[in-house]
């Protein structure tokens, strides 16, 4: 198969930490399940301060230790094309939310949901930004994330028929 069936782009706000992470966490989840070939998986953020940039070497080292690799991943803003082609927008806070879809065409905007909204028993509504924080701030984002990852894959099970 050429073509992916369903399409997710994690957003977040600079794409170097929350979103890369994502990408990589539900990349590996996939590779488990040997369905990586019916997704397609991207990150971007909702604006362009760190171009082609790798991810922060924080969210690199704790993803790390946890088995997920960054290293190759780099910072793009959301482009136009992005809101045609993805089947689902997934962002970490209220905040990109509102950027993405303001900057999203009508036609497109049911497709943005909060990743957050995949929790299975955390109560969050957010995947909160740890760039400013201390290490546990990573570690949470990344226990979110991993969680999340779990509910997303029921649903996007649901969507390739596996």
């Amino acid at each position: 198969m050429n073509e992916a069936n369903f399409k997710i782009l994690f957003v977040c706000m600079g794409n170097i930490c929350r979103s890369p992470a994502a990408e990589a966490i539900f990349t590996k989840k996939l590779t488990e399940r040997d369905i990586l070939h019916k997704v397609k998986i991207d990150s971007a953020g909702t604006h362009n301060f760190h171009p082609n940039a790798p991810p922060d070497e924080r969210s690199q080292k704790h993803a790390f230790k946890r088995g997920y690799d960054l290293s190759n991943l780099r910072a793009r803003p959301v482009v136009e094309g992005d809101f045609e082609e993805f089947d689902l927008l997934l962002t970490m806070d209220w905040d990109n939310r509102a950027l993405l879809e303001e900057m999203c065409p009508a036609p497109h905007r049911h497709k943005i949901r909060g990743l957050a909204e995949f929790l299975q028993t955390t109560q969050a509504s957010v995947i909160p930004d740890p760039y400013y924080g201390g290490d546990q701030g990573f570690e949470h984002v990344l226990d979110l994330i991993e969680e999340a990852s779990e509910g997303l894959m029921k649903f996007t099970l649901q969507k390739i028929k596996a």
